[in-house]
C-alpha cells in the first residue's frame, strides 16, 4: 500500500478538498492518505468514507515566505516517509521548498486563483511558482486548459505538466426540471463558498432585479467569511424573504436537484465542479465567462448563458435567461451530454490512480484531447 502525503492550507471544504474526497472514497482502501492542513481546519474529512484509511497530521507551521517552514517540513517528510508528496495550490507550495533537494517523489496540484489574482497572476506568485515548480522536480497537475496554459510562465515543461479535467458521478435517470409546474416559483441556485471571488453580491443583484418581472427564489447552499455581509445586502435589496442561505451542508450537491437554473456569477474560475454536477443533473446554467467556464458549457448554449463577470451584462443575461424558458429542455439536454462525454467522474478517477501510483508520465496529452 502507497503512503501519500497530502497538504493543504486548510482541509475546510472548498474544490480541491471535495476532489480529494471523491477520489479518496472512490478508490478505498488503496492508498493510505496522510493529510496536512495548514490551518488546523479539517471539515472535509468529515465527507471521507468509513473504507478510507487516513490519518490527520499535525505541524508547526509559521508566518513568513516560502522559506519559513522549510526545515520544520523537510523534517516531516524524513519522519513520516510518505510515497508520494501532494501539495494543493499556493497555500501549500512551501511543501516544494521542503522538498528539495528532493526527498520523495512531488506533484503540485493547482486548482486556480483568489479575489487577488482574479485579473492577473501576482508577479511575486509567478516568479514563486518559477523557482518552487518550474526549477524543481515536480510535476504539476491542473484541472483546467486556463490553468495549463498559465503553467507555461511558471517554467513547468510539457513533460511535468499534466491535465486531468474535473469529473462527476453520472446521475441514472437524470432529469431536467426545466419545465415548471404552473404557479410554482422558479427555483434559482448556487452551491459555493461564501468567499469574496464567487462575487455572490452580483447574483444577488441580479435575482432583485429579475425578482421584479418574475416569481423567483434565490437558493444559496454553502457557507463562508462572506455570509453576514450577503445577508446584510438581501435585505437591503429587500429580496430576504425569497433567498434561502443554507449554511455548510455535508451533502451540498443534494439541494441541486431543488433548483431549475444554476447561476455561477464569479470573478475568477478554473473549472467549478458545483457547476459541472448540476449539468450532470441536466439543470440549465447561467455562468460568468470566467476560466474555463466558455469550455464546458455546450457550444450550442454558450452564447446566450455566458456573460461578463460583470454586474449589468449578467443582470441583463439572467433576464435573457428568463425570458427563454421555452429552449431550456434543449439546453438541459446538451449539458447533461457535455457531462457525460467530457467530465466522466470514472475517467477523472482511472487518470488520478496513475498519478497516486507515481505513473504520472503515464498520462496521455489530455490537454489536446480536452481540445475537442
Amino acid at each position: 500500500m502507497r503512503t501519500l502525503l497530502h497538504a493543504f492550507s486548510t482541509f475546510d471544504l472548498g474544490g480541491s478538498q471535495a476532489r480529494f474526497v471523491a477520489l479518496a472514497n472512490a478508490c478505498g482502501p488503496a492508498y493510505r492518505h496522510l493529510i496536512v492542513a495548514m490551518d488546523g481546519r479539517m471539515q472535509a474529512a468529515e465527507r471521507l468514507a468509513a473504507h478510507v484509511d487516513w490519518q490527520p497530521m499535525a505541524i508547526a507551521n509559521r508566518r513568513g515566505g516560502a522559506l519559513a517552514n522549510r526545515a520544520a517540513f523537510r523534517q516531516a517528510l524524513q519522519d513520516w516517509q510518505p510515497d508520494g508528496l501532494f501539495s494543493y495550490n499556493w497555500g501549500a507550495i512551501e511543501w516544494a521548498a521542503g522538498n528539495r533537494p528532493r526527498r520523495v517523489p512531488h506533484v503540485h496540484v493547482e486548482d486556480g486563483f483568489g479575489p487577488a489574482e482574479a485579473q492577473a497572476q501576482l508577479p511575486r506568485r509567478v516568479w514563486g511558482r518559477r523557482v518552487l515548480l518550474g526549477l524543481g522536480h515536480a510535476h504539476v497537475v491542473v484541472p483546467s486548459r486556463r490553468l495549463a496554459a498559465c503553467a507555461q510562465a511558471w517554467w513547468i515543461p510539457p513533460s511535468r505538466l499534466r491535465y486531468i479535467p474535473n469529473g462527476v458521478p453520472q446521475s441514472v435517470g437524470a432529469r431536467a426540471r426545466a419545465v415548471v409546474a404552473p404557479g410554482r416559483p422558479l427555483v434559482i441556485g448556487t452551491v459555493t463558498g461564501l468567499r469574496p471571488e464567487k462575487n455572490l453580491g452580483r447574483l444577488l443583484r441580479g435575482f432583485a432585479a429579475a425578482r421584479r418581472a418574475h416569481d423567483l427564489r434565490l437558493l444559496i447552499v454553502g457557507d463562508g467569511a462572506e455570509r453576514g455581509a450577503l445577508e446584510a445586502l438581501a435585505q437591503t435589496l429587500g429580496i430576504a424573504a425569497d433567498v434561502t442561505f443554507t449554511g455548510y451542508l455535508r451533502a451540498p450537491q443534494e439541494r441541486l436537484r431543488e433548483m431549475d437554473l444554476f447561476a455561477l456569477s464569479s470573478d475568477t474560475e478554473q473549472q467549478p465542479i458545483s457547476m459541472l454536477e448540476a449539468m450532470a443533473l441536466g439543470i440549465p446554467v447561467i455562468a460568468t465567462r470566467v476560466g474555463d467556464v466558455p469550455f464546458i458549457v455546450p457550444a450550442e448554449v454558450g452564447q446566450a448563458v455566458l456573460s461578463d463577470p460583470d454586474d449589468a451584462d449578467f443582470t441583463a443575461t439572467l433576464q435573457s435567461v428568463l425570458s427563454q424558458r421555452a429552449v431550456w429542455p434543449h439546453w438541459a439536454a446538451a449539458n447533461l451530454a457535455r457531462a457525460r462525454s467530457h467530465f466522466a467522474f470514472d475517467a477523472m478517477v482511472e487518470r488520478w490512480r496513475l498519478v497516486f501510483d507515481g505513473h504520472a508520465d503515464a498520462l496521455p496529452d489530455l490537454l489536446a484531447e480536452g481540445r475537442a
